[in-house]
């Protein structure tokens, strides 16, 4: 067995050519580039569709719950028609999809087109994956994923700078132009691509499938409801409301139920012999669970950090979209050289070692920017919080997925990918309301605590105002909301209160983040002690439990495990 070993190592790794890589990246950025051109667009949009900013909100939340309840379903479509063929088939769809964008008479068209470009995006991205794996081997395959990661913020600078520019010149829909050119692109490059052979005697599980999709998209609806809907007790803006309480955690918990039985449905599947939406086999250890942990907290801790560092630009210091822009590049540029080069860390540090660093240096950039932060965007140890900040964000992702991956069998690199996006949209999406309920929360009662403590402030005004359905105001937009109800001293008093809270409220949401950083070093430590150098080529034995037994003489299945996953799967065999 050993002698097995020494040879697997010692044999050469042939490179293989990077047109692969470069359809990977290329279609990436097509697909990030087409959500952040709609953001770094809305002016334009709602101007020329005559539409609010939050029709453009629902056009970017449809096309992302759209991909993350597709995922896995989209998957299985790959496995079963064949990758490259399923690829092509969904670059053509995104490609009039975004035709359609540019088109958009109307903000209904604009909603089915950027949902469309959601659905075809749940086939494309676990291709991406099998792609990878499929061409890439040792050192070549942990650089191209650490590309793939990248691809991600590369495509927020050039929506930063490239859509920008188009909304200020020629007009936002060019942004979308030039994604049906790269699509066509993509397309013709994808036919250099190897074929991944198709699985006809696949059958899909479209019970999972149907479940997965209702358990995304209630926890989706859910938490991005928690700001606007109320946490526990319903708004004025809530849709419906049962016995006062609002709808918002109703689906949460909704989805969890319909989670639970979507996992008890594949275990069922399993102990049957039958075909699953999802194979357990990916999450077959606890260091595999703890590498989907480690994604899942540093995603929803970076689109919080994402959503919030913009809001501190735009509202406490009060610049506009394009200054924001501007400010957001370097953290957004240190995202993507993190993910570029912590490849170059792989054969010196273990995973769990990496990713307990790279924790630490996120938790520490955010306590820098907690408090650092003030009115002056100009002072260097907020852009340096902000640095050390992308360098860790970017670092963790690339390497919890590339872990994940080389744990992986290659037959299950789809699922895999499938797992990753649907991680990677949940996780997105939850961070964002969760953060933006909490800071909203936060905000609320250090306003009443603030207004309670400056006596020109009057009880009238107190009560004739919301405090519980706050928001982050401009000292502009208070002054205009209070404008008929506050005399000049009240006026002032009140802005300088709010002034004080959504600052302290920022402060407390990033020390919050930083808490849940330091606190994702327990799964790290869960993570392998090292990493594979190739994927295993055959599936382990499977039953219905997620942890399956593993067969203790080959030396591939073992290669990559921890200690204490060795120890559990002894003891289990």
């Amino acid at each position: 067995m050993s002698m097995q070993a020494e040879a697997s190592v010692a044999a050469p790794i042939a490179k293989t050519s990077w047109l692969a890589l470069i359809v990977v990246v290329m279609t990436q950025i097509q697909a990030s580039f087409a959500v952040n051109a709609l953001t770094v667009s809305m002016a334009g949009i709602t101007t020329d569709l005559d539409t609010p900013a939050s029709s453009v909100g629902t056009a970017i939340t449809a096309g992302t719950f759209a991909m993350a309840a597709f995922i896995l379903l989209g998957a299985k479509v790959g496995s079963r028609f064949g990758s490259r063929g399923v690829f092509q088939i969904a670059v053509a769809i995104h490609g009039v999809a975004m035709l359609c964008v540019a088109l958009s008479v109307s903000p209904a068209m604009l909603f089915i087109a950027q949902a469309s470009s959601g659905a075809v995006i749940a086939l494309i991205a676990p291709a991406l994956t099998v792609f990878i794996a499929t061409n890439y081997h040792g050192p070549q395959q942990g650089r191209a994923i650490g590309l793939l990661a990248a691809a991600i913020p590369a495509a927020g600078v050039l929506a930063l700078l490239l859509a920008g520019w188009f909304a200020n010149t020629i007009g936002w829909r060019w942004s979308f132009v030039l994604m049906v050119g790269l699509a066509v692109v993509n397309l013709v490059l994808s036919f250099g691509l190897k074929r991944v052979p198709a699985q006809p005697g696949l059958s899909i599980d479209w019970t999972g499938a149907i479940l997965a999709a209702v358990a995304v998209i209630l926890l989706s609806f859910g938490f991005s409801g928690l700001s606007t809907w109320g946490v526990w007790l319903a708004t004025s803006q809530a849709p419906f409301d049962v016995l006062g309480i609002s709808p918002a955690p109703l689906l949460v918990i909704a989805g969890l139920v319909v989670g639970q039985v979507f996992f008890s449905w594949l275990r069922r599947r399993g102990r049957e012999g039958k075909p699953r939406i999802f194979d357990l086999r990916v999450l077959a250890t606890g260091s595999e669970r703890a590498i989907t942990a480690c994604m899942a907290i540093m995603l929803f801790v970076g689109t919080a950090a994402n959503f919030l560092i913009p809001l501190y630009i735009q509202v406490v210091q009060g610049r506009s979209s394009i200054e924001t822009s501007f400010s957001i590049i370097p953290y957004t540029l240190s995202i993507f050289l993190a993910s570029t080069f912590v490849a170059s860390l792989y054969g010196r540090f273990t995973p769990k070692a990496i990713a307990s660093a790279g924790f630490v240096v996120v938790a520490s950039a955010l306590t820098l920017l907690a408090f650092t932060v003030r009115g002056e965007w100009s002072q260097g140890f907020v852009v340096a919080g902000l640095i050390l900040l992308g360098l860790g964000q970017g670092a963790i992702v690339a390497l919890v997925f590339n872990t994940l991956l080389s744990s992986a069998p290659k037959q299950l690199a789809g699922d895999v990918g499938a797992w990753r996006g649907l991680v990677h949209n949940l996780s997105g999406s939850v961070g964002i309301a969760v953060a933006t309920a909490f800071a909203v929360g936060m905000l609320s009662t250090l306003l009443l605590s603030g207004a309670q403590e400056h006596p020109e402030i009057s009880d009238e005004l107190i009560a004739q105002v919301n405090i519980n359905e706050a928001d982050f105001l401009t000292n502009e937009q208070l002054a205009a909301a209070l404008e008929s109800r506050a005399t000049g001293p009240q006026l002032d008093a009140a802005i300088a209160v709010n002034a004080e809270a959504r600052l302290q409220a920022l402060k407390v949401s990033l020390l919050g983040l930083a808490a849940l950083s330091l606190l994702a070093i327990v799964p790290a430590t869960r993570m392998p002690g090292r990493r594979r150098d190739e994927l295993p080529e055959k599936l382990e034995p499977d039953d219905d439990d997620p942890i399956d037994p593993v067969d203790l003489d080959d030396v591939n299945d073992l290669d990559g495990l921890s200690l204490d996953d060795l120890d559990q799967k002894e003891a289990l065999a």
